[in-house]
């Protein structure tokens, strides 16, 4: 047993949280819904049974001192977890859930289309879905898995290899009629589309098609979607992975800008998953389903 002393009780802590998140005691005060000399009073007990300041209070200003942003470092994804602990057991009591970050376009085309046939093979487990388009740190971030595309770097994460992508260039019909694109190089004088999450794209094409770019300039767009209206706007020719433009390319809204085979792109999709989350069972069901998924995807299943 841990001694008493050194288990604040979770009131103190919740209001250590929104006082240090907010610097400021009337804003925890109304997130808590608590009049502001009561969330002092509870600093106050939390700081006496510590045995140190939290925070710095300078005239109207309040900051954290360094043992209080220390100490919140840690206290932050602690009560992270216990809120996801009761929230799971509270709404969930047979399966447990699954919080899952998701890229939006991977997650609206690919996957969210094929988690009704994971749910009818799992029934009681609830799964919870976010955006993220950057990695982050598990550690802090109430997320139990992530769909990533990269390089297989995830830190402190273990990664599950799901697919690569094939990507050619498009743009609408009617951009390729006017500016009649007919060889890669011809590309050199359109106006091209980056995605930020790929930014060497168009150099690595132009280098595959044996073609000397040089400087590569373009409109840069951080949502695929946004990306894919664009184009099929006629703002300009982007590179697209072709199973995520499966169906503006069999509607003819997209066309390939130049007659080539698609390449393979050098980053991957993978699902990234906390290590200390490994034997939470409605993770573990996840990724073995998904594994299989994108396993029978790779093979040409629908």
């Amino acid at each position: 047993m841990f001694p008493r002393r050194l288990l604040p009780a979770t009131s103190l802590l919740a209001a250590f949280d929104a006082v240090a998140r907010h610097l400021s005691f009337s804003a925890a005060a109304d997130e808590l819904q608590l009049t502001q000399s009561a969330v002092s009073r509870q600093i106050k007990v939390l700081e006496d049974q510590l045995g140190c300041l939290l925070f710095v209070r300078d005239r109207r200003k309040v900051m954290l001192s360094d043992a209080g942003a220390a100490y919140h470092r840690e206290v932050k994804p602690i009560l992270a977890a216990l809120f996801r602990a009761t929230l799971e057991i509270t709404t969930n009591r047979a399966g447990g859930s699954l919080d899952l970050a998701i890229l939006p376009t991977f997650g609206t085309r690919w996957l969210a289309p094929r988690l009704g046939h994971f749910l009818a093979d799992n029934p009681g487990v609830t799964i919870n879905l976010c955006t993220r388009l950057n990695v982050f740190d598990f550690h802090f971030e109430s997320i139990d898995a992530a769909i990533h595309f990269g390089l297989p770097e995830w830190p402190g994460a273990g990664l599950d290899y799901l697919m690569g992508e094939q990507v050619i260039p498009v743009c609408s019909p009617a951009l390729r009629r006017e500016a009649g694109f007919a060889e890669p190089g011809d590309l050199l004088r359109a106006p091209l589309i980056h995605l930020v999450s790929r930014p060497r794209a168009w150099m690595n094409w132009f280098g595959s098609m044996q073609v000397r770019a040089g400087q590569i300039d373009g409109l840069m767009i951080d949502q695929f979607a946004t990306a894919a209206q664009a184009v099929a706007g006629g703002v300009g020719v982007a590179l697209m992975p072709t199973f995520l433009i499966a169906a503006e390319l069999g509607r003819g809204e997209l066309v390939p800008a130049v007659d080539v085979e698609p390449i393979a792109g050098e980053e991957s999709y993978y699902l990234a998953w906390p290590k200390a989350r490994t034997s939470h069972q409605p993770l573990a069901a996840f990724r073995a389903w998904l594994v299989e998924e994108a396993t029978r995807f790779r093979s040409g299943a629908p």
